[in-house]
């Protein structure tokens, strides 16, 4: 089987501390045994027609094995899990409600925290953003007092791990720079558990490592 291809950011704004999406599909192939190799993508060259082929919006991370492409991390991790096993249950009901939660992670949760990282960083020099960074950092609480709930005592969101709880965990990671995952104890050990399993340390040491290498030209 072709070795799969990412790209990544070359040198990621977050300094490698797990918060790039690269992350995620770094972690899914992690889980399921997949050697991968990683292409470095300067913010200059993701504008470039040649990465634009890869992902029309100009983002990472992308993932190529084969003739495939594919961007958005939703569909790259969905199509691991569903081409290897580890990251799906084996019958079908479960198999939906772990993608269910994909798309949860990605579309109910992780909105609130960009709109907050819009606030605090994008539109923070405005006159009016210190009014409004409450408002906003209330409505960041909300999908989490929701997912508490529905998670309560379980140690995974639907049984077993799944690509649902890979994703989930990936994103409430995004959290807690502002706090805001410390103020749900359900939650913060939810994503302690995430970040426990070997998989996702190797990973995020993978990451890390590629952020912290000798700077080198890219191909």
């Amino acid at each position: 089987m072709t070795t799969p291809v990412i790209t990544a950011f070359d040198r990621s704004p977050d300094g490698g501390r797990g918060l790039a999406r690269d992350t995620r599909v770094r972690w899914a192939l992690e889980e399921v045994g997949q050697a991968y190799e990683v292409k470095p993508m300067t913010f200059e060259a993701l504008k470039q027609p040649q990465h634009l082929a890869r992902n029309p919006f100009g983002q990472i991370p992308t993932f190529e094995a084969g003739g495939l492409t594919l961007f958005e991390t939703g569909g790259i991790i969905l199509h691991i899990a569903q081409s290897y096993p580890g990251l799906l249950p084996d019958d079908a009901d479960g198999q939906a409600r772990a993608q269910m939660w994909m798309f949860a992670a990605v579309n109910s949760v992780e909105p609130a925290i960009l709109e907050l990282f819009n606030a605090k960083i994008v539109e923070g020099d405005k006159p009016w953003a210190a009014e409004r960074l409450p408002i906003v950092m209330e409505r960041a609480r909300k999908p989490l007092q929701r997912l508490a709930a529905a998670l309560g005592e379980n140690e995974w969101l639907d049984g077993a791990f799944s690509a649902g709880d890979l994703m989930m965990v990936s994103v409430l990671l995004r959290f807690r720079p502002a706090g805001l995952l410390d103020e749900f104890p359900t939650l913060a050990a939810y994503v302690a558990r995430g970040e426990a399993r070997p998989a996702y340390k190797r990973a995020f040491d993978a990451q890390l490592a590629f952020n912290t290498r000798p700077q080198e030209s890219e191909a």
